[in-house]
C-alpha cells in the first residue's frame, strides 16, 4: 500500500476531511491534498504524525518467506521417510531427557 493510499484510508477511516486534518495536525491541507495525489512522498516522520492523528500508527511486521533461513528444511526434505521417522524419535528423546533435567531443577529450586 502507498503512503497515498494509507494516509487516505485512515483519514477516511476516522471521518476526517483534509482540512480537518491539517488542523489537528497543524499541516497545511495542501500538503495532505498532495501527499493523497501522489504527487508528494512524507518522510517517516511526517506520515507517521498524520496517521496518529487518525487514531493509528505504523508497525513493522515479518514478510512471510522472506528472512527465513531453509537450509534445515531442505535438508529434512532431502531425508528418506525412514530417515526423517528415525530423526524424529531422536529428538523426542532429546525432548524427554530435557524435560526431565527441566522438572529436576524447578525441584532443586523448590528445596530449601
Amino acid at each position: 500500500m502507498t503512503a497515498a493510499a494509507l494516509l487516505r484510508h485512515a483519514r477516511r477511516r476516522a471521518g476526517l476531511s483534509q482540512r480537518q486534518l491539517a488542523t489537528r495536525s497543524g499541516v497545511p491541507q495542501a500538503t495532505i491534498a498532495r501527499i493523497e495525489a501522489e504527487r508528494a512522498q512524507p518522510r517517516f516522520a511526517l506520515l507517521r504524525r498524520l496517521l496518529r492523528e487518525c487514531g493509528q500508527d505504523l508497525v513493522s511486521e515479518d514478510l512471510r518467506g522472506q528472512g527465513i533461513d531453509r537450509t534445515m528444511m531442505r535438508e529434512l526434505l532431502a531425508l528418506t521417510p525412514g530417515e526423517r521417522l528415525k530423526l524424529a524419535a531422536e529428538e523426542a528423546r532429546n525432548l524427554a531427557v530435557f524435560e526431565e533435567l527441566a522438572r529436576w531443577k524447578q525441584d532443586a529450586a523448590r528445596k530449601p
